[in-house]
């Protein structure tokens, strides 16, 4: 099945002749899956294989959010009710105190390959060798030599027994940049080799990069972007906009984010729901939704100000992984997302700019949802908000609806998958036929009785059924 966008010449069909293949096999209806009015060919080769359909995910916008002096409306694509209402109030608080001020730290992504030598004293001189300044141009060259953006920032080498983690850092523009450093860590790597031809490389991710997983590493050196943004919210806005005092949130922010993550052992979890702003805006606008769990990396800091009067408040980030080119930047819904925040694409004149400034919005709209869930916990309505606008009451109501639905759905999406597969119906009759094969060799489980015989598929494809 992997192969019909080839045999067919046609990526909508073949995603309706897959389609119906697995609802074949599994004896299960897609119908409430969505086929049509989608881009196949965009995602072709570059997105997604196997293709089946596509999810629709609501978009909503949080704003005005006033940061660095400028007002921007946040996208972002979530499926909990309530999120994007409280991130609103919380942009509501920083528009009313002035806005949120950001800054990025640093800008660098890593790539880290496990390589072994013979021992562990040959693991410590190339750990010496990789890290010594006289030998810093001869890497930097090979490094800078992949990419027109790729600057090789920084080496540093970890030792375990006799294998050695090459920790690579380098600007990449304004692509999130994984592809970029690891074709400039390969360069890396074969001039290490000139110098350690006993050196075996491993792998060429040894998990200190550390990329998906949350690591310390990552927690104290930074990854992607490292950006802080803060507010100082005067006490009457933080009593008539977020319904509480501003005793109430430093007490409340001490003990749950600092003291409560410490007692759960939590590494960049010192924080009250950070994830979910980041995960919101980073499906909206094209990110890796898979690196959410390092960019949601984030110590939360509320603090007295002004002899306690008012409330400083801060969100300290030191890994947020964003791109406005690659990935799924591209696509069309994303890119409307990123030029709805004026980032989409490179930046004309200062390659990193926008990356840069996505990674300061996602901050913001982090800032703008901790303070707001903050007050919500401090004052007690949490919970109220949660029933009134999400949860089992709208959910157990529709639930027979939408039953319904799929149920109705499932004669026309048979009728409008029969309509996109109808062309050339004899040949594809040959591809039924070959995609029954692979999908009953590829069967994990024994005796199916789902009916997904070749016969079956064969039939449905002369008579059109696709």
């Amino acid at each position: 099945m992997h192969s019909l966008e080839v045999q067919l010449g046609n990526t909508l069909r073949a995603a309706a002749v897959r389609r119906r293949a697995v609802e074949i096999k599994t004896g299960r209806s897609l119908s409430g899956l969505p086929l049509e009015n989608y881009d196949y060919d965009a995602i072709r080769g570059a997105c997604c294989e196997m293709v089946i359909g596509h999810v629709a995910v609501p978009v909503g916008v949080a704003g005005p959010l006033r940061l660095d002096g400028a007002d921007v409306f946040v996208p972002m694509a979530t499926t909990e009710g309530c999120l994007i209402a409280s991130t609103n109030r919380g942009c509501k608080a920083l528009c009313a105190a002035g806005g949120a001020r950001s800054v990025v730290l640093r800008d660098g992504m890593t790539r880290a390959p496990a390589v072994q030598l013979p021992s562990a004293l040959r693991a410590a001189e190339l750990k010496a060798f990789a890290e010594s300044p006289e030998n810093w141009d001869m890497l930097a060259d090979a490094f800078n030599s992949s990419s027109r953006f790729a600057r090789l920032q920084s080496i540093s080498v970890a030792v375990a027994g006799r294998t050695a983690f090459v920790r690579v850092e380098s600007s990449t523009g304004d692509a999130m940049g994984m592809n970029m450093v690891s074709k400039g860590t390969r360069n890396v790597l074969g001039a290490l080799l000139g110098a350690f031809p006993d050196l075996r490389v491993v792998s060429m991710s040894g998990n200190y990069c550390a990329d998906k997983k949350p690591t310390a590493v990552n927690w104290i050196h930074g990854r992607g972007k490292s950006v802080v943004c803060e507010a100082t919210i005067p006490g009457h806005v933080v009593r008539s906009v977020l319904k509480t005092s501003v005793e109430a949130l430093v007490e409340l922010n001490t003990t749950k984010n600092l003291v409560g993550s410490a007692v759960a052992g939590a590494v960049g979890g010192s924080n009250a729901h950070a994830a979910n702003m980041v995960a919101a805006v980073f499906l909206a606008t094209g990110q890796d939704p898979a690196q959410v769990v390092e960019s949601s990396h984030c110590l939360t800091l509320l603090e007295p100000a002004n002899g306690g009067a008012d409330l400083h408040a801060s969100v300290t980030m030191p890994c947020i992984e964003v791109g406005t080119v690659g990935g799924g930047t591209f696509l069309a819904p994303q890119a409307a997302a990123l030029s709805l925040l004026g980032v989409r694409g490179a930046h004309p004149l200062q390659p990193g700019a926008n990356a840069q400034q996505l990674a300061r919005v996602v901050a913001a709209a982090v800032l703008a949802g901790e303070l707001s869930l903050c007050s919500a916990l401090a004052s007690g309505d949490l919970v109220n908000a949660h029933l009134k606008y999400n949860r089992s009451t709208v959910n157990a109501a529709g639930a027979a609806a939408a039953a319904a639905a799929v149920d109705a759905a499932a004669a026309a999406a048979d009728a409008a998958a029969s309509a996109v597969a109808a062309p050339n119906a004899s040949s594809g009759a040959a591809v039924f036929r070959a995609v029954a094969s692979d999908s009953e060799q590829s069967d994990c489980s024994e005796g199916s009785s789902s009916g997904g015989s070749i016969g079956s598929l064969e039939g449905l494809c002369m008579a059109d059924k696709c």
